[in-house]
């Protein structure tokens, strides 16, 4: 329930909520639920589809494609565990975009219906802080206006664009059209080796287009550990994905991407391009000015406790520009509501586990060697292949894999960072040690289930 005020001049309405969220993304829907369920009148605002990105035009879209992908590989795959197919299996890429659609409706569908079971006020359009007065922040939005106690900033990022020459003359996509495709390219340049990159490269590759990753730096995937990466771009060079590392785009035109490496120059002859350099905060056009929020690095400045410099203003998700992941953004949103409530908590972003979704996946978290050589401290790494792991022999035939993990001078787990499927499903566990800051000691003692490919994590213990 909901007060109601009428201004004489303007004839609004001012509608007075605990607490008002911008943006329907992860950390946006998950935190007006918790706030919802903790006793807080919650109203959240959408300019475009409830779900944000992540839901719509990142996370669980590619996810879906990747996973048809997968399931075409296996079948390429299937003669090398006995099971006789056709020699050439084909695909249907209209049945494989529908699907997509109808999971990406059927998610949104849920979250909307959760909303509404939790009493959250939900309202699309675009929302506009206008100040604040007498301890209460002012919101606009589709000619109303909005009083609240707390203001939850979760709108997210979006693509960055280079600056590339005749990019802004040539026809290209960023993920969002990727996502909207009818038909399927020949080839494709994908400018970018970074983890959205490399998932693209992973779909067009398995659906048989002819994949060139171009990267300006050494090795693909950023921050993820550089072993474990090298290995991924390894197995699909073998698959038929060009890599072009320490490479400059320097222009592009209709079908063609022009570069640079050492002084020398290329011309690769493409179909399609795909630009896919990261992402940014969203801060602009929102009114942060009018509550003199503080900025750094192109995001919002927030405390441990997602606080921003305005007392009654949190952020949480993209905007900060620190971890552009779905699942920061949900604890993050927790950690926000959590400090609204009273409840103690505080953001730890030691663990935080990253995944990419190719086929074989890569996971890691916490430290990685990079990040140790280049700050000095001192470590130990204990690593194993994953053919030491029955399971994941039996179930991947001559498939490459390792599990790396990383400790202190004390052993506790500092680092673990995995390549061989299924990595997404097992990083959790060490996600938690880390955090936990648990022992090889310790950790020892845990009993793993036979056969599992988790067992690899226990085995690498005894190095």
């Amino acid at each position: 329930m909901f007060f109601l005020f009428i201004l004489d001049i303007n004839k609004e309405y001012i509608m007075a909520y605990d607490l008002a969220i911008i943006g329907g993304g992860p950390a946006g829907y998950n935190a007006a639920e918790r706030a919802a369920s903790g006793g807080l009148k919650t109203v959240l605002f959408e300019k475009n589809a409830i779900g944000g990105v992540c839901l719509n035009e990142g996370c669980i879209p590619t996810k879906t494609l990747l996973y048809s992908a997968k399931i075409l590989d296996n079948i390429k795959s299937a003669s090398k565990y006995g099971i006789l197919t056709d020699t050439n299996p084909g695909f249907d890429f209209q049945k494989i975009m529908s699907r997509k659609d109808k999971v990406v409706k059927k998610l949104t569908s849920g979250v909307a219906m959760k909303l509404k079971a939790y009493g959250v006020h939900f309202v699309e359009g675009v929302a506009t802080v206008q100040g604040d007065k007498d301890g209460m922040i002012n919101i606009s939005c589709n000619d109303e206006l909005y009083s609240v106690k707390f203001l939850l900033l979760c709108t997210g990022s979006e693509t960055v664009i280079p600056p590339i020459k005749g990019l802004a003359d040539t026809e290209y996509w960023t993920s969002k059209e990727a996502l909207e495709l009818k038909e399927l390219p020949k080839s494709l340049a994908i400018i970018g080796g970074g983890v959205i990159g490399m998932e693209f490269a992973s779909f067009f590759n398995s659906m048989g287009v002819k994949v060139t990753v171009i990267e300006m730096l050494p090795e693909i995937l950023g921050v993820m550990d550089k072993e474990t990466s090298a290995m991924l771009r390894v197995d699909y060079t073998k698959k038929g994905v060009r890599f072009l590392l320490g490479t400059k785009v320097t222009e592009v035109a209709t079908r063609k991407v022009f570069v640079e490496k050492d002084g020398k120059q290329e011309t690769i002859e493409v179909e399609k391009i795909l630009v896919s350099v990261g992402r940014r905060p969203v801060t602009t056009n929102l009114g942060l000015e009018n509550l003199h929020v503080e900025l750094q690095k192109g995001g919002v400045k927030v405390n441990e406790y997602m606080q921003t410099s305005h007392p009654g203003v949190y952020a949480c998700g993209d905007i900060t520009g620190f971890s552009l992941l779905a699942h920061t953004a949900i604890r993050e949103g927790e950690v926000a509501v959590n400090h609204i409530l009273g409840i103690d908590d505080k953001m730890n972003y030691d663990s935080v586990p990253g995944v990419v979704y190719t086929n074989p996946e890569l996971a890691g978290a916490g430290k990685t060697e990079e990040e140790l050589k280049a700050s000095g401290t001192d470590y130990h790494v204990l690593k194993l292949p994953m053919a030491y792991s029955g399971r994941f022999v039996a179930e991947n035939e001559l498939g490459n894999g390792l599990c790396k993990l990383i400790t202190d001078n004390e052993e506790h787990i500092i680092g673990c960072h995995l390549y061989g499927n299924p990595a997404s499903e097992l990083i959790l566990s060490m996600s938690m040690a880390i955090d936990r800051k648990l022992t090889v000691e310790e950790l020892k003692k845990q009993i793993f289930p036979h056969p599992t490919v988790s067992e690899i994590i226990r085995e690498s213990f005894f190095v």
